[in-house]
Protein backbone atom coordinates (compact mmCIF):
# COMPACT_ATOMS: atom_id res chain seq x y z
CA UNK A 1 0.00 0.00 0.00
CA UNK A 2 1.29 3.33 -0.96
CA UNK A 3 1.98 6.05 1.60
CA UNK A 4 -0.76 9.06 1.20
CA UNK A 5 0.68 12.25 -0.75
CA UNK A 6 2.33 14.99 1.74
CA UNK A 7 -0.23 17.72 1.86
CA UNK A 8 0.91 20.80 -0.05
CA UNK A 9 2.13 23.42 2.65
CA UNK A 10 0.62 26.67 2.68
CA UNK A 11 2.49 29.70 1.94
CA UNK A 12 1.17 32.78 1.11
CA UNK A 13 2.35 34.75 -2.49
CA UNK A 14 4.55 33.13 -4.46
CA UNK A 15 6.36 29.58 -4.10
CA UNK A 16 10.15 29.64 -2.61
CA UNK A 17 12.70 26.82 -2.64
CA UNK A 18 11.78 25.98 1.28
CA UNK A 19 7.76 24.89 0.08
CA UNK A 20 9.31 23.01 -2.73
CA UNK A 21 11.87 20.85 -0.24
CA UNK A 22 8.52 20.37 1.86
CA UNK A 23 6.91 19.06 -0.35
CA UNK A 24 8.98 16.61 -1.68
CA UNK A 25 10.49 15.71 1.28
CA UNK A 26 13.83 16.50 0.72
CA UNK A 27 16.27 19.12 1.82
CA UNK A 28 16.36 22.69 0.27
CA UNK A 29 20.24 21.71 -0.58
CA UNK A 30 18.84 18.71 -2.63
CA UNK A 31 16.30 21.16 -4.21
CA UNK A 32 19.18 23.27 -5.35
CA UNK A 33 21.65 20.59 -6.58
CA UNK A 34 18.04 19.30 -8.40
CA UNK A 35 17.36 22.59 -10.34
CA UNK A 36 20.97 23.20 -10.84
CA UNK A 37 22.11 19.83 -12.49
CA UNK A 38 19.68 17.41 -12.90
CA UNK A 39 21.37 14.92 -14.21
CA UNK A 40 23.77 14.67 -10.78
CA UNK A 41 20.94 14.02 -8.50
CA UNK A 42 19.26 10.77 -7.40
CA UNK A 43 16.25 9.25 -9.80
CA UNK A 44 13.87 9.80 -6.82
CA UNK A 45 14.84 12.65 -5.23
CA UNK A 46 15.00 14.48 -8.81
CA UNK A 47 11.60 13.02 -9.54
CA UNK A 48 9.82 14.46 -6.20
CA UNK A 49 11.46 17.89 -6.47
CA UNK A 50 10.60 18.45 -10.14
CA UNK A 51 6.74 17.25 -9.22
CA UNK A 52 6.63 20.00 -6.38
CA UNK A 53 8.23 22.52 -8.73
CA UNK A 54 5.35 21.75 -11.24
CA UNK A 55 2.48 21.58 -8.65
CA UNK A 56 4.05 24.85 -6.92
CA UNK A 57 4.28 26.91 -10.23
CA UNK A 58 7.65 27.32 -8.72
CA UNK A 59 10.06 29.76 -10.41
CA UNK A 60 13.36 30.16 -9.37
CA UNK A 61 15.06 34.01 -7.89
CA UNK A 62 17.28 34.20 -10.34
CA UNK A 63 18.22 37.49 -8.65
CA UNK A 64 19.15 35.71 -5.20
CA UNK A 65 20.92 33.52 -7.19
CA UNK A 66 23.60 35.84 -9.15
CA UNK A 67 24.10 37.31 -5.66
CA UNK A 68 24.93 34.17 -3.76
CA UNK A 69 26.99 33.56 -7.11
CA UNK A 70 28.61 36.99 -6.81
CA UNK A 71 27.00 38.11 -10.30
CA UNK A 72 23.87 39.68 -11.34
CA UNK A 73 22.81 39.36 -14.85
CA UNK A 74 21.53 42.94 -15.23
CA UNK A 75 22.62 45.95 -17.39
CA UNK A 76 21.77 49.51 -16.62
CA UNK A 77 21.26 51.91 -19.45
CA UNK A 78 20.32 55.73 -19.49
CA UNK A 79 19.16 57.57 -22.29
CA UNK A 80 18.02 61.27 -22.10
CA UNK A 81 14.56 61.29 -23.51
CA UNK A 82 12.53 58.27 -23.36
CA UNK A 83 9.88 59.99 -25.55
CA UNK A 84 12.58 60.16 -28.68
CA UNK A 85 11.54 57.63 -31.17
CA UNK A 86 15.29 56.86 -32.32
CA UNK A 87 16.01 56.14 -28.59
CA UNK A 88 13.15 53.68 -27.54
CA UNK A 89 14.56 52.28 -31.07
CA UNK A 90 18.34 52.12 -29.56
CA UNK A 91 16.79 50.47 -26.30
CA UNK A 92 15.22 47.40 -28.09
CA UNK A 93 18.12 46.98 -30.07
CA UNK A 94 20.04 46.95 -26.69
CA UNK A 95 18.02 44.32 -25.34
CA UNK A 96 17.27 42.30 -27.98
CA UNK A 97 20.79 41.11 -27.29
CA UNK A 98 21.10 40.75 -23.71
CA UNK A 99 18.04 38.70 -23.18
CA UNK A 100 19.93 36.17 -25.82
CA UNK A 101 22.89 35.91 -23.68
CA UNK A 102 20.69 36.14 -20.13
CA UNK A 103 20.93 39.35 -19.17
CA UNK A 104 17.71 42.07 -17.52
CA UNK A 105 17.61 45.82 -18.89
CA UNK A 106 17.15 48.25 -16.32
CA UNK A 107 16.58 52.07 -17.99
CA UNK A 108 16.94 55.10 -16.62
CA UNK A 109 15.50 58.60 -17.78
CA UNK A 110 17.47 61.54 -16.88
CA UNK A 111 15.55 64.20 -19.13
CA UNK A 112 18.64 65.68 -20.21
CA UNK A 113 19.21 66.51 -16.55
CA UNK A 114 22.93 66.27 -15.06
CA UNK A 115 21.55 65.33 -11.52
CA UNK A 116 18.73 63.10 -12.44
CA UNK A 117 21.70 61.27 -14.81
CA UNK A 118 23.75 60.85 -12.02
CA UNK A 119 21.24 59.74 -9.36
CA UNK A 120 20.64 57.25 -11.98
CA UNK A 121 23.80 56.10 -12.47
CA UNK A 122 24.76 55.70 -9.22
CA UNK A 123 21.72 53.51 -8.19
CA UNK A 124 22.15 51.70 -10.75
CA UNK A 125 25.93 50.98 -9.67
CA UNK A 126 24.51 50.47 -5.98
CA UNK A 127 22.12 47.88 -7.12
CA UNK A 128 25.29 45.62 -8.43
CA UNK A 129 25.09 45.98 -12.26
CA UNK A 130 26.81 43.98 -14.74
CA UNK A 131 27.91 46.82 -16.52
CA UNK A 132 26.17 50.42 -17.99
CA UNK A 133 24.95 51.62 -21.66
CA UNK A 134 24.69 55.61 -21.45
CA UNK A 135 23.65 57.41 -23.76
CA UNK A 136 24.97 60.94 -22.38
CA UNK A 137 22.70 64.56 -22.09
CA UNK A 138 26.40 65.93 -22.47
CA UNK A 139 24.66 68.88 -21.17
CA UNK A 140 27.02 71.94 -19.14
CA UNK A 141 25.98 70.85 -15.66
CA UNK A 142 27.64 67.17 -16.40
CA UNK A 143 30.54 65.57 -15.01
CA UNK A 144 31.23 61.93 -16.05
CA UNK A 145 34.86 61.69 -14.59
CA UNK A 146 33.64 60.07 -11.38
CA UNK A 147 32.70 56.97 -13.56
CA UNK A 148 36.60 56.37 -14.34
CA UNK A 149 36.63 55.48 -10.87
CA UNK A 150 33.89 52.87 -11.01
CA UNK A 151 35.62 49.85 -12.08
CA UNK A 152 32.36 48.95 -14.47
CA UNK A 153 32.22 48.48 -17.59
CA UNK A 154 30.46 51.00 -19.93
CA UNK A 155 29.92 51.91 -23.49
CA UNK A 156 28.81 55.13 -24.42
CA UNK A 157 26.09 55.16 -27.63
CA UNK A 158 25.53 58.37 -30.23
CA UNK A 159 28.07 60.38 -28.42
CA UNK A 160 31.02 60.29 -25.88
CA UNK A 161 30.63 61.02 -22.43
CA UNK A 162 32.76 64.26 -21.71
CA UNK A 163 36.14 64.00 -20.30
CA UNK A 164 36.14 60.13 -21.01
CA UNK A 165 37.21 57.54 -23.24
CA UNK A 166 35.36 54.83 -23.80
CA UNK A 167 33.83 52.22 -25.80
CA UNK A 168 31.53 54.24 -28.22
CA UNK A 169 28.67 53.25 -31.18
CA UNK A 170 27.22 56.24 -32.71
CA UNK A 171 26.15 57.31 -36.98
CA UNK A 172 27.94 59.12 -39.29
CA UNK A 173 26.04 62.12 -38.42
CA UNK A 174 28.56 64.82 -40.22
CA UNK A 175 28.14 62.99 -43.43
CA UNK A 176 24.25 62.11 -43.17
CA UNK A 177 23.72 65.95 -42.36
CA UNK A 178 26.08 66.85 -45.23
CA UNK A 179 24.64 64.47 -47.54
CA UNK A 180 21.26 66.38 -46.94
CA UNK A 181 22.20 69.77 -47.48
CA UNK A 182 23.85 68.49 -51.07
CA UNK A 183 20.61 67.06 -51.85
CA UNK A 184 18.78 70.50 -50.96
CA UNK A 185 21.50 72.14 -53.15
CA UNK A 186 20.74 70.08 -56.03
CA UNK A 187 17.70 71.08 -56.12
CA UNK A 188 18.46 74.41 -56.59
CA UNK A 189 17.73 75.76 -53.01
CA UNK A 190 20.46 78.40 -51.59
CA UNK A 191 18.74 79.77 -48.67
CA UNK A 192 18.94 76.94 -46.37
CA UNK A 193 18.28 77.48 -42.74
CA UNK A 194 19.55 74.49 -40.09
CA UNK A 195 17.50 73.82 -36.50
CA UNK A 196 20.58 71.76 -34.61
CA UNK A 197 20.60 70.68 -30.93
CA UNK A 198 22.39 72.18 -28.01
CA UNK A 199 25.87 73.05 -27.99
CA UNK A 200 28.41 71.23 -26.67
CA UNK A 201 26.27 68.10 -27.92
CA UNK A 202 28.78 66.20 -30.35
CA UNK A 203 25.88 65.24 -32.65
CA UNK A 204 24.07 68.43 -32.55
CA UNK A 205 27.96 70.11 -33.43
CA UNK A 206 28.63 67.09 -36.06
CA UNK A 207 25.16 67.89 -38.04
CA UNK A 208 25.90 71.66 -37.70
CA UNK A 209 29.40 70.90 -39.47
CA UNK A 210 28.34 69.16 -42.29
CA UNK A 211 25.50 71.45 -42.94
CA UNK A 212 28.58 73.74 -43.53
CA UNK A 213 30.58 71.77 -45.14
CA UNK A 214 28.24 70.85 -47.83
CA UNK A 215 27.35 74.88 -47.96
CA UNK A 216 31.12 76.13 -48.22
CA UNK A 217 32.00 72.67 -51.16
CA UNK A 218 29.00 74.61 -53.04
CA UNK A 219 30.70 77.89 -52.55
CA UNK A 220 27.27 78.93 -50.73
CA UNK A 221 28.53 81.78 -47.61
CA UNK A 222 26.39 80.66 -44.32
CA UNK A 223 23.86 83.13 -42.85
CA UNK A 224 24.09 83.02 -39.13
CA UNK A 225 21.01 84.33 -39.19
CA UNK A 226 19.83 80.71 -40.70
CA UNK A 227 21.58 78.79 -37.85
CA UNK A 228 18.95 78.15 -35.02
CA UNK A 229 20.28 75.89 -32.27
CA UNK A 230 17.69 74.19 -30.09
CA UNK A 231 17.31 71.50 -27.29
CA UNK A 232 16.20 68.38 -29.44
CA UNK A 233 12.73 68.55 -27.94
CA UNK A 234 9.27 69.11 -30.27
CA UNK A 235 8.81 72.37 -28.54
CA UNK A 236 12.39 73.89 -29.33
CA UNK A 237 11.86 73.09 -33.14
CA UNK A 238 8.33 74.87 -33.06
CA UNK A 239 9.99 78.14 -31.44
CA UNK A 240 13.15 77.88 -33.79
CA UNK A 241 10.98 77.53 -36.99
CA UNK A 242 8.78 80.74 -35.94
CA UNK A 243 12.21 82.48 -35.72
CA UNK A 244 13.41 81.83 -39.33
CA UNK A 245 9.89 82.49 -40.46
CA UNK A 246 10.20 86.02 -38.75
CA UNK A 247 13.20 86.51 -40.12
CA UNK A 248 12.99 89.81 -42.94
CA UNK A 249 14.35 87.14 -45.64
CA UNK A 250 13.37 83.81 -44.32
CA UNK A 251 14.57 80.38 -45.70
CA UNK A 252 13.44 78.73 -48.55
CA UNK A 253 14.42 75.44 -46.76
CA UNK A 254 15.04 73.94 -43.49
CA UNK A 255 17.51 71.13 -42.52
CA UNK A 256 16.20 70.12 -39.04
CA UNK A 257 19.14 67.86 -37.01
CA UNK A 258 16.23 65.17 -35.43
CA UNK A 259 13.11 63.81 -35.42
CA UNK A 260 11.10 65.41 -32.39
CA UNK A 261 12.38 69.25 -33.43
CA UNK A 262 11.26 67.90 -36.93
CA UNK A 263 7.68 67.43 -35.64
CA UNK A 264 8.31 71.49 -33.90
CA UNK A 265 9.21 72.70 -37.30
CA UNK A 266 6.55 71.49 -39.24
CA UNK A 267 4.20 72.51 -36.74
CA UNK A 268 5.31 76.35 -37.11
CA UNK A 269 5.42 75.72 -40.70
CA UNK A 270 1.12 74.77 -40.86
CA UNK A 271 0.71 77.19 -38.27
CA UNK A 272 1.85 79.62 -40.77
CA UNK A 273 -0.29 78.03 -43.76
CA UNK A 274 2.68 77.81 -45.57
CA UNK A 275 3.26 75.07 -48.12
CA UNK A 276 5.38 72.11 -48.28
CA UNK A 277 7.70 72.33 -50.30
CA UNK A 278 6.06 74.96 -52.30
CA UNK A 279 7.00 77.83 -50.05
CA UNK A 280 9.69 75.58 -47.78
CA UNK A 281 11.90 72.66 -48.34
CA UNK A 282 12.16 70.53 -45.72
CA UNK A 283 14.58 67.60 -44.60
CA UNK A 284 14.88 65.70 -40.85
CA UNK A 285 17.46 63.57 -39.24
CA UNK A 286 16.46 60.73 -37.93
CA UNK A 287 13.42 58.20 -40.02
CA UNK A 288 10.77 57.73 -37.80
CA UNK A 289 8.06 55.24 -39.32
CA UNK A 290 5.62 58.40 -39.53
CA UNK A 291 7.83 60.00 -41.61
CA UNK A 292 6.14 58.57 -44.90
CA UNK A 293 2.41 58.71 -43.76
CA UNK A 294 3.17 62.91 -43.50
CA UNK A 295 1.56 65.11 -46.12
CA UNK A 296 3.71 65.59 -47.74
CA UNK A 297 6.31 62.63 -46.82
CA UNK A 298 9.24 64.16 -44.74
CA UNK A 299 12.58 62.85 -46.28
CA UNK A 300 14.83 62.39 -43.80
CA UNK A 301 18.47 60.98 -43.01
CA UNK A 302 17.93 57.41 -41.24
CA UNK A 303 19.86 56.13 -38.73
CA UNK A 304 20.20 52.44 -38.19
CA UNK A 305 19.04 52.68 -34.49
CA UNK A 306 17.87 49.30 -34.04
CA UNK A 307 21.64 48.16 -35.51
CA UNK A 308 23.40 50.76 -32.99
CA UNK A 309 21.61 49.16 -29.84
CA UNK A 310 22.75 45.31 -30.91
CA UNK A 311 26.15 46.66 -31.39
CA UNK A 312 26.16 48.57 -27.85
CA UNK A 313 25.12 45.18 -26.00
CA UNK A 314 27.56 43.38 -28.43
CA UNK A 315 30.43 45.54 -27.32
CA UNK A 316 29.18 45.54 -23.34
CA UNK A 317 29.03 41.74 -22.98
CA UNK A 318 32.56 41.66 -25.02
CA UNK A 319 33.61 44.24 -22.57
CA UNK A 320 32.91 41.89 -19.03
CA UNK A 321 35.32 39.60 -20.48
CA UNK A 322 38.33 41.86 -21.42
CA UNK A 323 38.05 45.13 -19.32
CA UNK A 324 41.21 46.27 -20.30
CA UNK A 325 41.35 45.87 -23.61
CA UNK A 326 41.64 49.21 -25.56
CA UNK A 327 38.30 51.69 -26.07
CA UNK A 328 36.83 51.17 -29.59
CA UNK A 329 34.56 53.37 -31.82
CA UNK A 330 32.43 51.86 -34.49
CA UNK A 331 30.35 54.41 -36.51
CA UNK A 332 27.23 53.00 -38.36
CA UNK A 333 26.29 55.08 -42.01
CA UNK A 334 23.45 56.72 -42.03
CA UNK A 335 21.02 56.89 -45.06
CA UNK A 336 18.99 59.62 -46.67
CA UNK A 337 15.54 58.65 -47.79
CA UNK A 338 14.31 61.23 -50.60
CA UNK A 339 10.42 61.51 -50.26
CA UNK A 340 8.69 64.56 -51.33
CA UNK A 341 9.20 67.17 -48.84
CA UNK A 342 11.90 68.80 -50.45
CA UNK A 343 10.75 67.92 -53.97
CA UNK A 344 12.13 70.33 -57.13
CA UNK A 345 10.14 73.70 -57.11
CA UNK A 346 9.80 75.76 -59.98
CA UNK A 347 11.84 78.77 -58.82
CA UNK A 348 13.66 77.62 -55.39
CA UNK A 349 15.32 80.92 -54.90
CA UNK A 350 12.56 83.12 -55.29
CA UNK A 351 9.34 83.92 -52.70
CA UNK A 352 6.02 84.71 -53.80
CA UNK A 353 4.12 87.74 -53.14
CA UNK A 354 1.50 85.66 -51.02
CA UNK A 355 4.67 83.83 -49.12
CA UNK A 356 6.15 87.14 -48.28
CA UNK A 357 2.83 88.19 -46.53
CA UNK A 358 2.04 84.86 -44.71
CA UNK A 359 5.22 84.63 -42.81
CA UNK A 360 4.67 87.48 -41.30
CA UNK A 361 1.40 86.43 -39.39
CA UNK A 362 0.71 87.15 -35.82
CA UNK A 363 2.45 84.53 -33.60
CA UNK A 364 -0.29 81.97 -31.57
Amino acid sequence: MRPPEPKRPRFNGVATIKDVAALSRVSIATVSRVLASPDKAGKQARQRVLRAVEQLNYHPNRLARDLRAGLRKVVGVVIPDLQNPFLTEVVQGIESVLQRDGYTLTLGNSEADAAREQRHLSVMRGEGVAGLILIPSNVREADYTPLRGWDLPLVAVDRMPRGLEVDLVCSSSRDGAREAIEHLLGHGYKDIAIITGPAGVSTAEDRLAGYLDALRAAGVAPRHSFIMQSDFRQAGGRTAMWRLLDLARPPRAVFVANNLMALGALQAIHERGLNIPGDMAVVGFDDMPWAASLRPPLTAVAQPAGEIGRVAAQLLLERLHASHAPARQIVLRTQLIVRASCGVHASAGARSVEFRKRHKTKKP
